[in-house]
């Protein structure tokens, strides 16, 4: 049985944590109707991780779950071949077969820590394109234009640019715009970086004779340091996975200009809340109290109050008393060894790289002593502190 209906809360899933509704009033209509709808998510499986930008999405659609609608969790194994070229300066390298069935393997388990997956459709649009022969692939370009492809800003500035573009890449939108088409879809929610293949969407249904879907839009999630939105790939992310005490670690090195948009887009806040908290903050509050309460109430929802505590627990500890842990991780080197060599061959950092941006940026200590030294080597055993969450002890044979 469907929840009674209530405007109030319709009201709050069409505006809370989101940038642009189409059609609004459609779309309220359809809700206030007492009809069971079908609200798509669709996620390429171009990763294997699963972060608090992808929660954004992942939270409206439990907003509709909430409400009793059919909620589609598409999981683009097809599309993931290609990848989606919204905002690339260049072609994605194609992934493997295996690389995609890999990342895929724990969407479905990450995607559980915020949805209900018992009530949940889950699909792959290898489903219909494995399907698809040259005759369907080219009934469904005869459904779009050059001229309205071309038209799409990213596409638009290779072409101009003279940089590659490969057909596949072009079709990109009307293959995502298909998978609304062949499951029907009453809603399809995304990133607001999506708009233009959520139009896609709009489009083909109605060209292949269906009630067009409308969209939400929601705001692109930033990363711990502002700017640029959160992705693996920058290194910017909090995993949906991550340990509790790793989790409220980075929440704590989040800039202070974010607090409030974290609040709202990874944890839910109302405008009400938000501007509570504004006023709290206007009010001389020390930024880092607030900041513990954010980290609370993320690991709280992923993982449990206990652990919550326990995390704020370790954090004072660790970080405010500047003790060290006791359960350092231990790695082994020769002597002499370079310090970016030994943290990156056991995985502490993903490349020299970061080493030099950690060294550059000073969060790095040896024995509690800054580095400043590019080319450290270690001659004795020491702990070393990485970031502001990691430790690890490197014992010299």
């Amino acid at each position: 049985m469907r929840p009674a209906i209530d405007k109030e809360k319709i009201k709050r899933v069409l505006e809370s944590g989101v940038e642009e509704v189409i059609v609004r009033e459609n779309m309220e209509k359809r809700l206030l109707s007492g009809g069971k709808l079908r609200i798509k998510l669709g996620i390429d499986p171009t990763g294997s991780v699963l972060h608090l930008g992808h929660a954004v999405v992942l939270r409206k659609l439990k907003d509709f779950q909430a409400l009793g609608h059919q909620v589609i969790f598409l999981i683009g194994d097809y599309t993931a071949r290609i990848g989606d070229p919204t905002g690339r300066s260049e072609t994605r390298k194609p992934m493997t077969e295996k690389e995609i069935k890999e990342n895929m393997k724990s969407y479905t388990k990450q995607a559980g820590l915020i949805l209900d997956m018992k009530k949940v459709e889950v699909r792959y649009n290898s489903e219909w394109f494995n399907k698809m022969n040259v005759k369907d692939m080219i009934f469904l370009t005869s459904k779009i234009t050059f001229a309205q492809m071309s038209k799409r800003a990213d596409f638009k500035e290779r072409i101009s640019k003279d940089v590659d573009l490969s057909m596949q890449e072009f079709l990109y939108p009307a293959l995502q715009g298909y998978d609304s088409v062949a499951l029907k879809a009453d809603v399809e929610i995304g990133g607001t970086d999506q708009k233009f293949n959520l139009l896609m969407g709009r489009q083909l249904q109605e060209r292949y004779g269906q009630k067009p879907q409308d969209i939400i839009t929601c705001p692109l999630l930033e990363g711990l340091s502002g700017g640029d939105k959160m992705s693996k790939s920058k290194n910017n992310y909090i995993a949906l996975t991550e340990a509790p005490s790793d989790m409220f670690g980075k929440v704590m090195s989040l800039s202070d200009n974010m607090i409030t948009r974290y609040f709202e887009l990874a944890v839910g806040y109302s405008k009400e809340e938000i501007k509570k908290i504004e006023k709290e903050i206007s009010n001389g509050a020390n930024p880092r109290d607030i900041k513990i309460r954010l980290a609370k109430e993320l690991i709280k929802f992923y993982h449990s109050e206990k652990e919550a505590q326990k995390a704020e627990e370790y954090f004072v500890k660790t970080f405010s008393k500047r003790e060290l842990p006791t359960d350092i991780p231990e790695v082994k080197s020769k002597k002499g060894e370079l310090l970016s060599d030994i943290l990156v061959a056991n995985k502490i950092i993903v490349s020299k790289s970061e080493f030099r941006r950690l060294v550059e940026g000073r969060a790095i200590d040896v024995d509690e002593k800054e580095l400043a030294d590019m080319f450290y080597r270690v001659e004795a055993s020491a702990t070393v502190k990485v970031g502001k969450k990691k430790f690890v002890k490197i014992i010299v044979k």
